[in-house]
């Protein structure tokens, strides 16, 4: 009887050590894994020239130059990572004594291109256009995102 004890306790104990040697044991291969559709976005953004806080008149045009591209960059973030949208009301014997609304976009874009930049009358506009194909190969440059691409067991 105490034979057959212990050959179970051995055979349990061979199979528990075996089924736990194969988890330590392997190789895994990875590759990485490519989008099938890469989207195009653009984003356009606008400034007044005569209102930029300078009396120069070149430096105005540089200073809505830069704001226009700005605010095209948070075009793009919008489209990309969306607006979060914060609300609040007060409210006393049922009516509506204050609201307030605000919105904020937060992200980093990557890879967007100018496509035009020019005045028309007092303001200045900027298109930027964003390919995703580019903004890939950025990330692929930038970390090594893989998938399994084969286990072997030893």
């Amino acid at each position: 009887m105490k034979s057959l004890i212990n050959i179970v306790i051995v055979a349990i104990s061979l199979v528990l050590v075996s089924a736990c040697s194969s988890v330590y044991d392997k190789h895994i291969q990875w590759q990485t894994v490519q989008p099938e559709h890469f989207p195009v976005i653009s984003g356009i953004g606008h400034a007044p020239i005569s209102l930029q806080k300078s009396t120069n008149k070149t430096q105005r045009m540089l200073m809505a130059i830069k704001a226009s591209k700005i605010a095209a960059y948070v075009e793009l973030a919008e489209q990309v990572y969306g607006q979060q949208v914060n609300s609040k009301t007060t409210m006393a014997d049922m009516l509506i004594e204050n609201q307030a609304l605000a919105a904020s976009v937060q992200g980093l874009i990557r890879g967007a291109k100018v496509v035009k930049s020019y005045p028309v009358g007092d303001t200045y506009t900027t298109e930027l256009r964003l390919d995703f194909k580019d903004v890939y190969e950025i990330y692929l440059a930038s970390v090594n995102r893989k998938e399994i691409k084969a286990v072997q067991y030893f």
